[in-house]
């Protein structure tokens, strides 16, 4: 026979649990041997296990004194140290972190089509902090406590779990069955692969970048089932090589991808998404519906392959997708009027 996991139970079930039971074994034994009413028993109960010492509301019998003596006996102890305990645990400062831990709890549970941030050094805060610009939800997963805790002195409301991301169990608890993508961000390639490897055999369908320092790894990672690696220093290289060959054409694309162009977005709209009325249509048709002024900027075909300013009569297919250019206002409309379109 399997055996269920024992669960432990929270101090402060058990502290309130103790009270309660003091209280209501009082209440009933007032209530039958005296009988009393529920407030005058619970009134009598009050003043016994407190020792305050007011009048009776009537004079005990014998037998309520006998259960007087038993009760006073039983309870004194009993409920100063429960109390005790309660005090400090409020006062310790547990009482907070319980409720803390609980509201995060709730929060993870509510969490749907997220991303999931596994290192929350440099990378990782950069990565959260455009997710959250585009106002995408996240939970970040690091056992560097200092790392989680300078970042919400600028963002309280970050949700988070403090432990090792190597840990399938914590992946669970982040939602990862329920998550849209992944980023790795931990400082070891082993690390990042063994993550990739886990939330692969978690979420066959999830979306998975990681990070890597060595160029070696980057086949490795993508065969345990990244979808994208990322090379930090490489990118920067290129990044600052070509500021000084294109130095315009990079400010602009930081400005669209950065806090000061929040409110401009690049976006994919898949054949999937478009109305059956549009769908096996040509570029110029499927742009005509909208009247936001939207940009199309690239296609991308069944392939995977880009095509950059592609003409009016390109044949819009199925697996293809269209990448717009506008404000987030606009592609909330584009994305409004692909549902009801007529």
């Amino acid at each position: 026979m399997r055996l269920l996991p024992f669960k432990k139970v929270h101090p402060l079930v058990i502290w309130f649990a103790v009270i309660v039971s003091i209280n209501l074994f009082g209440v009933l034994g007032f209530m039958v041997v005296e009988k009393l009413s529920l407030f005058d028993a619970l009134y009598m109960t009050i003043i016994t296990i407190t020792t305050i010492g007011y009048s009776e509301v009537k004079a005990l019998s014998h037998e309520g004194r006998i259960f007087n003596i038993i009760f006073i006996i039983t309870s004194f102890t009993t409920f100063t140290i429960a109390l005790a305990g309660l005090t400090r645990y409020i006062a310790s400062g547990e009482m907070f972190l319980y409720l803390k831990n609980r509201k995060l709890m709730k929060a993870l549970g509510q969490l749907n089509n997220h991303v999931i941030v596994c290192g929350f050094g440099r990378n990782g805060q950069q990565a959260a902090k455009t997710l959250k610009s585009h106002k995408l939800p996240f939970v970040a997963i690091d056992y560097r406590e200092k790392n989680i805790d300078d970042y919400l002195k600028h963002d309280p409301d970050l949700i988070y779990i403090k432990g090792d991301a190597t840990d399938d169990a914590l992946l669970l608890q982040a939602g990862i069955e329920r998550a849209s993508g992944l980023i790795c961000a931990l400082p070891t390639d082993a690390d990042n692969v063994f993550i990739v490897l886990s939330a692969r055999s978690l979420n066959a369908h999830i979306q998975i970048i990681s990070r890597s320092a060595q160029a070696s790894s980057i086949a490795k990672l993508k065969k345990a089932g990244a979808d994208n690696v990322i090379m930090p220093d490489r990118i920067a290289g290129t990044h600052m090589a070509t500021l000084l060959s294109k130095p315009d054409v990079i400010e602009f694309i930081d400005y669209l991808s950065g806090e000061e162009g929040e409110s401009i977005n690049i976006e994919s709209v898949a054949y999937e998404s478009l109305h059956n009325s549009i769908q096996d249509s040509t570029l110029k048709e499927v742009m005509e519906w909208e009247k936001t002024g939207m940009t199309c900027i690239g296609v991308k075909d069944k392939d995977g392959k880009f095509m950059i300013n592609p003409p009016h009569d390109t044949l819009i297919g199925a697996g293809m997708k269209v990448i717009v250019l506008g404000s987030k206002d606009q592609i909330r409309k584009m994305k409004h009027n692909l549902i009801n379109i007529k």
